[in-house]
Parts: structure tokens; sequence; C-alpha cells
């Protein structure tokens, strides 16, 4: 579904909206989820932080994604996964927009907490986002794993992840739906892997 496309009738829309939701989950690059998952598991096993960051609706499927990989994925016996949302602490957020640039909100807030070993996912449609380039590129300067849910051609940011997940969408929505059940996809497989 492209920009030009419009379609009057709300359920002739919905039918086209689902094929092409349809076509990206039949498309889904399982390889390239299961290296994903296998990322976000060694974190949780090694006591590493997952931090996570998106602008827009992304920033709340970052919220999100901590929420579920946080709480939901835990199980009696497991590690729990110590899963932190740069996208939520508004306060910080601003000040770095206001007093530097809103390029640096992510990469600003991960240089006070970003460690070797940790895992930074980066959430976006684009790949174009300047603020995730740069929390790109500092989280693999300090010996973070670099990791995104992207869209699109997967933008800049695909070259700066060790590992991302491509929905070659060019429809936001099904773009954004598709992250969040991939989410869904790693939370509930950790949960029910002791």
């Amino acid at each position: 579904m492209t920009a030009t496309m419009t379609v009057h009738d709300v359920k002739s829309f919905a039918r086209l909206y689902r094929e092409r939701s349809l076509e990206q989950w039949d498309s889904l690059d399982l390889d390239a989820l299961a290296r994903l998952a296998a990322v976000v598991e060694a974190a949780r096993e090694n006591g590493r932080f997952l931090w996570v960051c998106g602008n827009g609706g992304s920033a709340a499927t970052a919220a999100h994604v901590v929420c579920d990989l946080g709480k939901t994925a835990s199980s009696e016996g497991a590690k729990p996964l110590k899963a932190v949302s740069l996208s939520e602490n508004a306060a910080f957020m601003t000040a770095i927009a206001n007093d530097l640039s809103f390029d640096e909100t992510f990469s600003r807030q991960l240089e006070n907490v970003v460690a070797a070993g940790d895992v930074v996912l980066l959430i976006s449609a684009s790949g174009n986002s300047a603020n995730l380039l740069r929390a790109a590129k500092l989280a693999r300067v300090r010996g973070a794993k670099v990791v995104g849910l992207l869209g699109f051609d997967g933008g800049k940011l695909r070259a700066l992840c060790d590992e991302s997940l491509l929905i070659p969408s060019d429809e936001y929505g099904v773009i954004e739906d598709m992250h969040m059940a991939v989410a869904h996809i790693l939370t509930f497989y950790l949960k029910q892997k002791p």
C-alpha cells in the first residue's frame, strides 16, 4: 500500500491493509528473528541490560517492548531481563533536546549507562532518524551489541546494526504492527524457555 493509493470504502481499505500485513507475515525473515532472539536471550543469561528506543509510534513500541520483556517474559527459575526504555524519561529527553540537540536524545542517555556486552535495540520504520543513528554509533564504540527492528529498506541504521529484522513494507502501520508482533514473539518465546 503506497501513500498515493486511495480507497474510499473502509471495508475495502481494511481488506487491502490485511493483504499488505499478510504479505509481511508470509515473508517474515525467520532466520533474522532467530538471530535477534539469540542476542536478547544472551543478554538475559549474562545479566546485561537491554536499552530500547524509538521515536513517535516506535517510542510507544519501545515502552511496550520493555514492559513485556522485563515483566511478561519472566518465568520462575529464569533470570529476568534488565530492559529499559530510553524513550520514557521525558524530563531527561527534553533537557537534552533543549540544551544540546534532539539528535542527542538517546546517545546522551546512553553515555551515562551503556556498557560492553549490553544490547541496544533501535526501533525505526525509516532507519534514518539522526538520534537513533547517534545512539547506534555510541553503543558500538562502547562495545554494546546494536540490534534493530526496521522498515522500508532499513535506511542508514541497517548498516550500523549487528543484527536487524527488516519489515520491507512501504506502509508505516504495517511496519509498526509487525514490529510489535515480533516483540510479542520474543516475549512469549522467552517466557516459555527457562
